[in-house]
């Protein structure tokens, strides 16, 4: 285990690496002056002249890749083109506030996705296999963003008004205090991320029922709820828990859409607002952050499937 994890942070290295050319290059490319869309068009060249000296703007491109580079590796993420802060000042709330809601949604669908894909497996072909199989292709074939606007129209209007269409969080308060602004995203993210996990586990679930040991067990009379414990689930922990990291990565990305309609306070919003106003460092931290949870959330998974899984370990001597 402690060589494929020196192997795996020796891959991530140069994953971040190439991550970082082609954030800082996709910067680049975005379209408009970031200078006149910090200043506005009002801008007087002096202004402007001034602008790209503070930033960097004026130097060739590798030597502003450089020295990015070499300020985010010691922590100096610099500072924001149109709010007059760092950008580790202006996200380091958003980041909590993201970590918080993906957190929450992760513990709270992933038990529910894996029981109901056990639950499916073992009652294969039965009413209950085929009612929440096509309620999770149903919800899977929905858009991000169909489903929360859905989800606004049925809880937070006219329909059922017990919850706020959008999620303002209040930085005076504590997270707790406004548990409610969090219910919809929560749901949202719980409903988009249950249909793969809870697929993914019946068909891992149905093929190990299926193997030669499990059959072995069911003529030794064992009891069907012990062979799904102690002798199926077992041998599915690997795959669930790979999955589960595939997941937990998507919410990473698909973070940014939710946040977009709830108008939630966490990096994805924070991201679009920095690309609609070019502002360039913001766009690269934040893009850099989501690449590295990533990478760390497929390593820490591929050391989990080697723990629970004893033939890897094996093959890796």
């Amino acid at each position: 285990m402690t060589r494929m994890m020196l192997g795996r942070l020796a891959l991530a290295v140069p994953s971040l690496f190439a991550v970082s050319v082609l954030v800082f290059l996709a910067t680049q490319a975005l379209p408009g002056d970031a200078a006149v869309a910090a200043l506005g068009r009002n801008a007087t060249p002096q202004g402007l002249e001034s602008f790209r000296e503070r930033f960097n703007l004026d130097a060739p491109l590798v030597s502003q890749y450089l020295t990015w580079l070499g300020n985010t590796l010691t922590g100096d993420f610099g500072s924001s083109f149109s709010a007059p802060t760092t950008v580790s000042d202006l996200i380091g709330g958003r980041v909590v506030n993201t970590l918080v809601l993906m957190l929450v949604a992760a513990l709270i669908s992933m038990p529910i996705a894996v029981g109901l894909g056990i639950y499916t497996a073992t009652r294969r072909d039965k009413a209950g296999d085929h009612v929440v199989s096509f309620a999770m292709l149903l919800i899977n074939s929905l858009p991000e963003f169909v489903l929360a606007v859905g989800l606004i129209a049925l809880l937070a209007t006219n329909v059922v008004p017990v919850l706020p269409a959008t999620s303002g969080l209040d930085p005076n308060q504590s997270l707790v205090a406004q548990w409610k602004l969090f219910v919809l995203p929560v749901l949202t993210l719980v409903l988009l991320v249950m249909p793969y996990v809870a697929r993914t586990v019946r068909a891992c679930m149905i093929e190990e029922l299926e193997s030669d040991h499990v059959r072995m067990a069911r003529l030794k009379g064992l009891p069907e709820r012990r062979i799904v414990l102690r002798h199926a689930l077992p041998n599915i922990a690997g795959p669930t828990l790979q999955v589960v990291a595939q997941s937990l990565a998507w919410l990473a990305g698909g973070i940014v859409v939710i946040e977009t309609v709830f108008q939630f306070p966490g990096v994805g919003l924070a991201l679009v607002s920095a690309v609609g106003s070019r502002d360039i460092p913001v766009i690269q931290v934040i893009t850099c952050l989501l690449a590295a949870f990533y990478i760390a959330v497929n390593i820490v998974a591929d050391l989990g499937t080697l723990a629970l899984t004893p033939t890897l370990r094996k093959g890796t001597r």
